[in-house]
C-alpha cells in the first residue's frame, strides 16, 4: 500500500503579506447615518466663513466627504439648500430667545420683553452671516418655507403677547401696542443690520464694545416705553 499523503496546511501570511492584503483592499464607502443634517452643518459653516455667496451644493458635498452627486437627493438645486440652512438658522435663533425667556421672571412681562429684545441682538451679532440669511430676502423666498413662515409668526405673537400682558400690568406708557412692536423690532433690526453692514466703526464702536452698546440702547427704548410713576 502507497503511505497516506499528509493532509496540506495552509500557511498562515506573513505580517508582511497581510500588509499588501490590506493596502490592496479598496477603501470602503463613506456612509452618513443623516446625509442630509451633514450636509446642513457644512453649508452653515461655508456661510459663516464666507457669506451665502460661498455656498454651493458640490462645496457643502466637498466638506462632507461625499461625492458631488450624493447631495442631489436631499436638496436638487443650491436654492434649495439654502432654504434648509435659512430653515436650521431659524431653528437655533428661535431655541436662543426661548431659553433667555425660560430664564426670566414671569412676574415681569416688560422683563421679558427686554430679555426677549437681547437675546435677539446677542444671537444677531455673534451669527452675522446666519442672521443675515434668514433676515434678508435677497438671498431666497421667505414665503416659499412653511417653516420659517410659522416661526417668525410664533415669534410675533409671542411679543404681542408679552407686551399685552406688560400694559395689563401698568408697565407701559403707551396702549398702542402695534407701535411698540414695530419700534422694537426696528431698534433690535436695524441695529444687527448696522453690525452686518460694518457701521459701528465710524461710530467709534469697537468689535467687544458692540453687545455692551445694543444693551444700553435696548434699556434706553425700555424706558422710554416704560410707565412712568403718578407724582404723588
Amino acid at each position: 500500500m502507497r503511505p497516506s499523503a499528509k493532509p496540506s496546511v495552509a500557511k498562515s501570511p506573513t505580517t508582511k503579506s497581510r500588509r499588501r492584503v490590506a493596502r490592496a483592499a479598496p477603501p470602503k464607502p463613506y456612509h452618513h447615518g443623516d446625509l442630509r443634517r451633514v450636509l446642513i452643518e457644512a453649508a452653515l459653516q461655508l456661510i459663516g466663513e464666507g457669506g451665502a455667496e460661498a455656498v454651493s451644493v458640490r462645496e457643502a458635498a466637498r466638506r462632507s466627504g461625499v461625492s458631488p452627486g450624493a447631495p442631489f437627493r436631499h436638496f436638487p438645486s443650491r436654492d434649495a439648500l439654502i432654504q434648509a440652512v435659512a430653515e436650521e438658522a431659524q431653528r437655533r435663533f428661535r431655541a436662543e430667545i426661548e431659553a433667555a425667556l425660560a430664564a426670566a421672571p414671569a412676574s415681569d412681562p416688560l422683563g421679558r420683553f427686554r430679555c426677549l429684545g437681547l437675546a435677539y441682538l446677542r444671537w444677531a451679532m455673534r451669527n452675522p452671516t446666519h442672521f443675515e440669511i434668514i433676515s434678508s430676502r435677497r438671498l431666497f423666498d421667505h414665503d416659499q418655507s412653511a417653516a420659517i413662515a410659522s416661526d417668525n409668526a410664533e415669534l410675533i405673537a409671542l411679543t404681542e403677547q408679552t407686551l399685552a400682558e406688560a400694559f395689563a400690568a401698568g408697565q407701559l406708557r403707551s396702549a398702542d401696542l402695534k407701535q411698540v412692536q414695530i419700534a422694537g423690532r426696528a431698534l433690535v433690526y436695524g441695529f444687527a443690520r448696522m453690525n452686518i453692514d460694518g457701521h459701528f466703526t465710524r461710530w467709534g464702536v469697537a468689535g467687544p464694545e458692540a453687545e455692551r452698546t445694543a444693551e444700553a440702547i435696548l434699556d434706553l427704548f425700555i424706558e422710554g416705553i416704560a410707565s412712568r410713576p403718578r407724582p404723588a
